[in-house]
C-alpha cells in the first residue's frame, strides 16, 4: 500500500479529532472549518481506498486476510460523511464526540490495514 497515503490519512485523521474534541471544549457546533478537514481525510480515503483495492492481490495470507483488507479498504471511505451528517443534525456538544470518535476510527482500521499489508512484506 501507498506509505504516504497511510500517513496522511492518520495525520489528517488527528487533525480532524484534535479540532472536533476543541470544539466540544468550546461547545462550538460543525463548521466549515470542520468539513474541510473531514473532506480532505475523506480524498485521502478515496486515494487509499483505490491504491488497496487495485494491490489487494498481494496481501499475504488466506482469504480471510484479503476479505478483511478489502473490506476494510471499502468501509473507510464511508465514515467521515456519516459522521459529518450526524454532527450537522445533532446540535449539542456530542456532535464533536461523534466525530472525534469517527476520526479514532479511520486511525484504527488504517492501522489495521498497514499491518495487513505489512504482512506480505
Amino acid at each position: 500500500m501507498l506509505y504516504p497515503v497511510t500517513v496522511t490519512v492518520f495525520a489528517a485523521a488527528a487533525v480532524l479529532a484534535l479540532l472536533a474534541g476543541f470544539y466540544a471544549w468550546r461547545d462550538r457546533l460543525i463548521d466549515d472549518r470542520l468539513l474541510l478537514v473531514a473532506a480532505i481525510l475523506e480524498l485521502a480515503l478515496v486515494v487509499q481506498a483505490v491504491a488497496a483495492l487495485v494491490n489487494v492481490r498481494d496481501v499475504a495470507g488466506d482469504g480471510a486476510e484479503k476479505a478483511t483488507f478489502a473490506a476494510y479498504a471499502l468501509t473507510l471511505p464511508l465514515i467521515p460523511p456519516a459522521v459529518a451528517f450526524l454532527a450537522i443534525k445533532e446540535k449539542t456538544r456530542w456532535s464533536m464526540g461523534v466525530i472525534v470518535a469517527g476520526a479514532l476510527a479511520i486511525a484504527i482500521m488504517t492501522g489495521r490495514l498497514q499491518q495487513i499489508w505489512n504482512l506480505g512484506g
